[in-house]
């Protein structure tokens, strides 16, 4: 089985992740970030992945460290899970739409992290969520998912939908990239035989 836990502990957080890339979409998250656990849920959700995520954090600091720790740990999570990354698709990308907003989003599991990141807000805040937070837990999953990960926004008003679109189309695209094709043949997708 494609699973893997992690356990990260800071003066800032104390979170835990656990991820089943081959699931069915069960979340069981609480962060203390509302917004962030819907996202979350949704990401589970689209990616088809059963996630479970704990995470306490400086709240009463802010937002930041815990969005940002809890990317982390995902992403370290997902490239434990994925091991040598034998037999892998590697590649996808998806046109997302939310109502007004379209975003695309391309991943390579390339393991040379990396984030493209083409989205604005128009807003500060979603309810009590820093909507420049997004941009942070990409970051954050990206370079420890070992990802090269492009998300934007082609065009969007509604910033709730902007960043439903963007969480469920890195699900979706990594749904798909992290799908065992059965033509490799559980060859490592490369010319250099590792990712």
């Amino acid at each position: 089985m494609r699973s893997a836990s992690i356990s990260r502990r800071t003066a800032e957080t104390d979170v835990s992740v656990s991820i089943d890339l081959d699931g069915t979409g069960k979340a069981e998250i609480s962060t203390g970030v509302g917004f962030l656990d819907h996202m979350l849920e949704l990401f589970a959700r689209h990616g088809l992945f059963d996630v479970t995520i704990k995470v306490v954090g400086d709240l009463h600091v802010d937002q930041h460290h815990t969005t940002e720790d809890t990317g982390i740990a995902l992403g370290q999570a997902v490239a434990k899970a994925l091991g040598d990354k034998r037999g892998i698709a590697r590649y996808a990308d998806i046109h997302l739409p939310m109502d007004e907003t379209l975003s695309r989003v391309a991943i390579d599991i390339s393991g040379r992290p990396f984030l493209v990141f083409r989205t604005s807000f128009r807003v500060e805040k979603i309810g009590q969520f820093d909507t420049e937070l997004v941009r942070e837990f990409f970051q954050a999953f990206a370079m420890n998912s070992g990802l090269t990960l492009h998300v934007e926004t082609l065009y969007g008003e509604n910033a709730h939908h902007i960043a439903e679109s963007l969480f469920k189309g890195v699900a979706r695209s990594l749904r798909k990239a992290v799908a065992i094709d059965p033509r490799e043949e559980g060859r490592v997708p490369s010319t250099k035989g590792s990712l």
